[in-house]
């Protein structure tokens, strides 16, 4: 079974910047996310236009993937859902971040179906030992 867990960036007029997903397997990558994939993709961007973007990700972003957000100045991240993992979202809304949840099932069904499929991929994603 293929799992995406897909992430886009959005500016504020609806146009899609960038689209990516989790590559660390496929690219033997520590570091490729999704939101980290999303940036790569955009390529180098001035930084009014990370501002005027919105991030959307299936799961809460871990540290890394929050860290990158803050510093490429994304105010606002629509998270599919947070149940499975809440990653960083105290720390984006600490600097400014506008943090959506949907609670959105179908998420939470994807990521519960990729959890108990590819135990050792997850906890390796998250950084924590299976």
């Amino acid at each position: 079974m293929t799992h995406s867990l897909n992430d886009k960036k959005v500016k504020s007029d609806g146009t899609l910047l960038s689209f990516g997903h989790n590559q660390r397997v496929q690219k033997q990558s520590a570091i490729l996310h999704g939101e980290m994939s999303v940036l790569e993709n955009a390529g180098r961007l001035p930084a009014s236009v990370y501002r005027d973007c919105t991030m959307y990700t299936t799961l809460s972003p871990c540290n890394m993937c929050t860290g990158a957000m803050i510093l490429y100045g994304i105010k606002r991240v629509v998270v599919g859902e947070n149940e499975t993992f809440m990653g960083g979202e105290a720390l984006l809304k600490e600097h400014g971040v506008e943090v959506i949840n949907l609670n959105d099932e179908e998420c939470k069904t994807l990521l519960r179906r990729f959890i108990e499929e590819k135990p050792e991929c997850w906890y390796e994603d998250i950084g924590e030992e299976l």
